[in-house]
């Protein structure tokens, strides 16, 4: 059996934390925060504008690049609460906190490492959704996934399997070869 990271016993400090990053955000752009009553107007159909792209750096947790970078402390319930993508200039890109971007929390071996990530941004959200976590290694590009080696189904987060309940396996696939090795 797996054990439960502590990030998902608690919501409440990351909904605080990302709150907090949420209002600053729309400070710095100068935007004004959307009412209740204009969000909850919206239909369920309304799609929201994103674009894709993809981002190099390593992911962290979010607390401590804000010490380590900007000299910023939270508080101790937040304490690895988030994750964001440090880039190689310094930039933070806080993840959404969904399934793929809570891999990232729960399985230390994605952290610290350099990775490529396709990533949508959504238009007035300071924060990035991973769609692929990509890993760059001498011979190519390679796709992180885990595996249940019994029912042959890949997984975005580490877990039991969602078929028959036994281990998964983290698994990293050749998905695009270097540009320089031979086929």
């Amino acid at each position: 059996m797996l054990k439960r990271h502590p990030v998902l016993s608690s919501a409440t400090p990351l909904l605080l934390l990302l709150g907090a990053l949420g209002l600053l955000a729309a400070a710095q752009s100068g935007a004004a925060p959307q009412s209740a009553a204009s969000a909850s107007n919206r239909q369920a159909g309304d799609t929201r504008k994103y674009t894709t792209e993809t981002v190099r750096g390593k992911v962290v947790w979010l607390d401590e690049a804000l010490s380590r970078l900007y000299g910023v402390s939270t508080e101790p319930d937040a304490t690895h609460t988030a994750v964001a993508l440090e880039t190689s200039d310094g930039h933070l890109l806080p993840i959404i906190p969904d399934t793929r971007g809570r891999a990232f929390a729960v399985d230390q071996r994605l952290r610290d490492i350099p990775l490529e990530l396709p990533v949508r941004r959504y238009a007035g959200v300071p924060m990035i959704q991973v769609i692929r976590v990509l890993k760059p290694k001498a011979d190519g590009l390679y796709e992180i996934d885990y595996w249940c080696d019994i029912c042959a189904i890949p997984m975005v987060i580490l877990k039991d399997c969602e078929c028959c309940q036994g281990p998964t396996r983290l698994r990293e696939r050749l998905v695009e070869p270097a540009a320089d090795s031979k086929p």
